[in-house]
């Protein structure tokens, strides 16, 4: 016997032999009995589901980052927090050339290097912010190790960000008065290009713009024709197909992920059943007794099932379970409206579109996130009893869900609309309840964090990820690093099957992109689809822009009628994306060779369904590093009736070495 339990669960902990615990299991009175799951303590946890660890690669490769810049672009920064602390941190750079506008105590140092605020309406405001976005995404990227971090006792561990060892500018472009600006958007990715930035990172958007009149597309443009990396989320529009956001091609658009820890609970109902679900608060003291259950939306009244302020006047919710409606406000603000109704909890229940996915929040009083599957059953259990009751238990921190990572709802699906022979997103991250930096205390526990979802916070992911890939690889491009983490992508979960979306179902190439970022397999990459700036012009004029509208992305003179134009599909991109009729297509790319010199490639095709697909040459040999090779392949159009009603298709073209493995997905949009 290792432990009896008398207050937390009626049984207890012991050790067996295989043959015993089966025989234990047998019993009736045992209605569980199980192995026992690992825990850890415990971004806190993303930098180990990426495998990214002291000591070992890419976090070694590249010094955790040392020596490169983070551009952060977004709501302004807590400069106290210990994740910007400098301890241990060289001066940036010599050709950093940013300043700090803060003053008095709150004053920069050798991690935050440089804070700037560039709205117009405030621009006597230090950068300092009052929701602490910016905080959170700063803190993803390039937080430094701060031990003993977590929220309510839960996620806790070590925080730190992607790159821990590098610097973090933050320009300061938005607020709670007048949003985020385009004007000081384009004006902090100038200023920040002329700072001296190695990656700029931008979780904000405008949805999808001819990329002329996108002010990110174009300050983007810019920065990479200066070697800087940029980093953009796709948006939180999803799961609706072409909803994203930061489209460009010379952009990362990243999608949001989940990762393999959850902060668990189950909601109890009166029946017996109990439904996995999340929250953050988990109060010890909360009983286990169950209490009355009522759903205040079941009269057919819209605001109170969403229990948005002052909607719960006419009900008696004292003392029992409330069921809300997530959508319309966020569930904090529910969560306060049934605390000032006297409610003693909350149910929030999702609606068909968010299927199993549970983003959470800090409520203000105990709380369950169920998925769409739990919401209508136990919807469906009240409408059976007139007494119906529920409560909450509570489980703690648990690691290692097999489903992750999983394509969490929100996030923006391709295809891109602006340009559908570009596949978009480019890569998924972890976006869904990511602990990091916080500017007030959620728990009255200092310093403080909280837990966030968002593609907000997918999007630095990658920027810090970028980031140790630019220190690994200093001579790498902006293009060169994207190629990295598209063709080394997982395609798999953790336990070893396709990704799945929010229904559980195989997620398709609009919502994952390349795949899940792999950050040590992307240090190592064997080959890479380079593009120079000038490569985009071609792309442009085959948009059919305007001479005027190219000027305007290109900071320069272009005359469409004097370049050799090419399809969409044609840019030397790390993926396909083909839009086919009844006619065959012919696309070329160029490989760099960043690994061995001597090195054979032969190519593995998975080819969509409803047409063919042809390589030449089917080998490549390169001889010596950076050496280019160019392939063709041939997209052979079949009879419709192969298609059956599918609107498109997916595969992926990939070249294989005895070392490397570089994958190039494939996807078909029907017409």
């Amino acid at each position: 016997m290792v432990f009896s339990y008398r207050n937390v669960v009626s049984g207890f902990a012991v050790k067996l032999t295989p043959e015993e615990a089966k025989a234990l299991e047998e019993k009736e009175e045992v209605v569980s009995a199980r192995p026992e799951r690992t825990l850890t303590l415990h971004t806190t946890h993303t930098p180990s589901f990426l495998g990214l660890r002291q000591g070992q690669g890419l976090w070694k490769d590249s010094n955790l980052g040392r020596g490169v810049i983070i551009g952060i672009i977004d709501t302004g920064i807590f400069p106290y927090h210990p994740s910007f602390n400098e301890e241990g941190m060289p001066p940036p750079p010599t050709k950093w050339k940013g300043h700090c506008e803060f003053t008095g105590q709150r004053t920069c140092n050798n991690k935050l290097v440089g804070a700037r605020n560039l709205l117009k309406e405030a621009l006597e405001e230090p950068p300092f912010e009052n929701f602490f976005h910016g905080t959170h995404t700063a803190a993803e990227a390039a937080g430094a190790f701060v031990e003993d971090a977590g929220v309510f006792g839960n996620a806790k561990g070590t925080a730190a960000g992607m790159a821990p060892g590098a610097h973090v500018a933050m320009y300061k472009v938005c607020n709670d008065k007048v949003g985020c600006t385009e004007s000081a958007i384009l004006a902090a990715m100038d200023i920040a290009i002329e700072d001296g930035v190695d990656v700029l990172s931008l979780s904000l958007g405008l949805g999808s713009l001819p990329f002329f009149d996108d002010p990110i597309a174009i300050g983007a443009f810019s920065a990479i024709q200066s070697g800087i990396f940029v980093s953009c989320s796709a948006a939180n529009s999803g799961p609706e197909y072409g909803t994203l956001s930061n489209e460009a091609p010379w952009i990362l658009t990243v999608g949001a992920s989940t990762i393999d820890r959850k902060i668990a609970a189950l909601a109890k109902l009166g029946n017996g059943a109990k439904y996995q679900g999340e929250t953050l608060f988990q109060p010890s003291n909360f009983s286990s007794e169950l209490l009355p259950l009522v759903y205040p939306g079941l009269n057919g009244n819209n605001e109170s099932a969403f229990c948005t302020p002052g909607s719960l006047d006419n009900f008696d919710v004292k003392g029992k379970v409330v069921v809300c409606d997530l959508g319309k406000i966020s569930s904090v603000l529910k969560g306060q409206e049934v605390l000032r109704a006297g409610g003693a909890a909350v149910i929030l229940t999702s609606p068909e579109i968010v299927g199993y996915s549970t983003p959470t929040s800090a409520y203000p009083l105990p709380a369950v996130q169920v998925g769409f599957g739990a919401s209508f059953a136990i919807k469906s259990y009240i409408n059976s009893s007139s007494t119906a009751q529920a409560t909450i238990l509570f489980e703690g921190t648990i690691i290692g869900d097999s489903l992750a990572p999983e394509v969490v709802f929100f996030s923006s699906r391709g295809p891109s609309q602006e340009s559908p022979g570009i596949l978009k997103p480019d890569i998924i991250g972890p976006g869904v309840n990511i602990l990091a930096a916080w500017g007030v205390s959620v728990d009255n526990k200092v310093p403080s964090y909280n837990v966030v979802s968002g593609t907000s916070m997918s999007c630095p992911h990658l920027s810090g990820i970028a980031a140790l890939l630019k220190s690994a690889h200093p001579d790498w491009s902006p293009a060169a690093i994207k190629s990295a983490i598209m063709t080394t992508a997982d395609t798999k979960n953790l336990g070893g099957l396709p990704i799945v979306d929010q229904r559980h179902l195989k997620a398709d190439i609009f919502a994952t992109g390349a795949g899940h970022v792999n950050p040590n397999r992307a240090n190592d990459p064997g080959l890479v689809y380079d593009i120079h700036p000038d490569d985009y012009i071609p792309y442009l004029c085959g948009l059919s822009y305007t001479d005027r509208e190219i000027g305007i992305l290109v900071q320069r003179k272009v005359v469409c009628a004097n370049v050799k134009v090419i399809a969409e599909a044609q840019l030397n991109y790390p993926s396909f994306s083909i839009i086919l009729g009844s006619t065959s297509q012919y696309y070329t790319r160029t490989l760099t060779n960043v690994g061995p010199a001597n090195s054979t490639y032969s190519v593995d095709i998975d080819v969509p369904f409803g047409l063919g697909v042809s390589v030449n040459p089917s080998q490549i040999t390169f001889s010596e590093w950076n050496q280019k090779v160019t392939y063709s392949v041939e997209f052979i159009s079949q009879v419709r009736e192969n298609r059956g009603n599918h609107s498109f298709a997916q595969g992926a073209l990939t070249w294989i070495s005895q070392k490397h493995t570089v994958r190039t997905p494939i996807s078909v949009i029907f017409k």
